[in-house]
């Protein structure tokens, strides 16, 4: 095993612990991949606890899904489908993270997109994080749902399901779920203190023009 594959299958297991201590899973939910080159894919395998993973326990499959290497009892995960159209239509992508933090999940079961502008932080990270439409788990009904959404955003609400965001590592990944789930739960208490305050249509002008200035540098 080459040293950069044994660093990634150490890399997952350790945010899959972070995942599953910071209650963004619970039992065996969640799944998370790396692209080990561009036809390959190491993801976690099914039925096992983010929180007790083993990097030998990790598979790897190709494009289409087919497994190319897993250990005995330990297949991939049949949700690995959303992580692998992911890879297909961003060749720039390198990991996918898959999780059911509680705030931003709650959102999605009540069928709301994470849409309202309350912070500069949210808006320069993701704009909005929307929501795909309910598929069902394990089909390509799911990657069917997310597929419009990958070419704009880096983050998204699945329906009823969950969260899924995606990046060019899997720290950067990861990352954005973190910053997903602190935006719903922004969202969620300030709704209990009467509702979240808006930036208004003059501030938001504002900070886009200096994110293009900054894009331009």
């Amino acid at each position: 095993m080459e040293q950069n594959e044994r660093m990634l299958r150490e890399e997952i297991c350790e945010i899959g612990q972070r995942m599953y201590l910071r209650r963004m899973v619970a039992a065996n939910d969640g799944n998370l991949s790396v692209r080990l080159s561009k036809d390959e894919i190491l993801c976690t395998p099914t039925g096992v606890s983010k929180g007790y993973m083993k990097p030998e326990q990790l598979c790897k499959v190709d494009l289409t899904g087919k497994v190319l290497e897993m250990a005995e009892g330990f297949g991939p995960s049949s949700e690995v489908k959303m992580h692998l159209r992911v890879y297909q239509k961003r060749p720039d992508i390198s990991a996918v993270v898959h999780a059911h933090p509680i705030f931003a999940t709650s959102f999605a079961v009540m069928g709301r997109a994470l849409d309202i502008p309350i912070m500069p932080e949210v808006i320069v990270n993701f704009g909005k994080v929307p929501l795909a439409p309910y598929g069902t788990p394990s089909t390509a009904e799911i990657p069917d749902a997310i597929e419009p959404y990958l070419a704009d955003y880096q983050a998204i609400l699945l329906e009823s399901h969950g969260v899924l965001t995606w990046a060019k590592d899997l720290q950067t990944a990861y990352m954005k779920m973190e910053s997903v789930e602190f935006y719903a739960e922004l969202l969620y208490r300030t709704t209990q203190l009467g509702g979240p305050r808006e930036l208004s249509a003059e501030k938001l002008e504002r900070l886009r023009e200096v994110i293009l200035e900054s894009e331009r540098r």
